[in-house]
């Protein structure tokens, strides 16, 4: 069962990553192409923008995914590191569960946000909000099953290189 999960993670945190670097992609595509509309064409865009911003919401929350996944938790990282032993298994639960709280909330609290804002569109594109909102609540979801494999099958990348 624990190999499942820990595949599963692998999975969707490889997926987020790669979709986290395709949207930096696109998003720095649609800068270059902003700016050359503007000075070389003078005839600026006007969806470039606000589409940019919305990609950069998505990028972000991917990316956040792989960050929990690695370890690089809002964590209090000089009490893991002075720490041994079953002390560090008491610290690193309570990080954890903390994170799962967190993310739970931001999970349900992120799905009624897109039910919200289903009908509303944004103003240059005639895009629904929910869209970009959904990151909040798909970010968090990916993210709780990072953070729970990371208790599973931690990865200290960040600690051990700490100074």
């Amino acid at each position: 069962m624990k190999s499942l999960f820990l595949s599963l993670d692998r999975a969707l945190t490889g997926l987020s990553l790669a979709l986290a670097c395709a949207l930096l992609v696109v998003i720095s595509c649609l800068g270059i192409w902003q700016v050359a509309a503007r000075f070389i064409f003078e005839q600026p865009s006007s969806w470039t923008e606000e589409f940019m911003r919305r990609l950069l919401i998505w990028m972000v929350a991917l990316g956040v995914v792989v960050a929990f996944r690695q370890g690089s938790l809002v964590s209090v990282d000089l009490m893991l590191r002075v720490s041994k032993g079953r002390w560090r298994t008491v610290i690193r639960s309570i990080i954890s569960a903390t994170s799962l709280a967190f993310l739970s909330v931001l999970a349900w609290q992120g799905f009624i946000l897109v039910e919200r804002t289903r009908f509303q569109t944004f103003a240059s594109i005639d895009i629904s909000m929910a869209w970009a909102y959904a990151a909040l609540p798909v970010a968090a979801v990916l993210a709780i099953v990072a953070v729970i494999a990371h208790h599973l099958d931690p990865h200290n990348d960040e600690l051990a290189t700490a100074q």
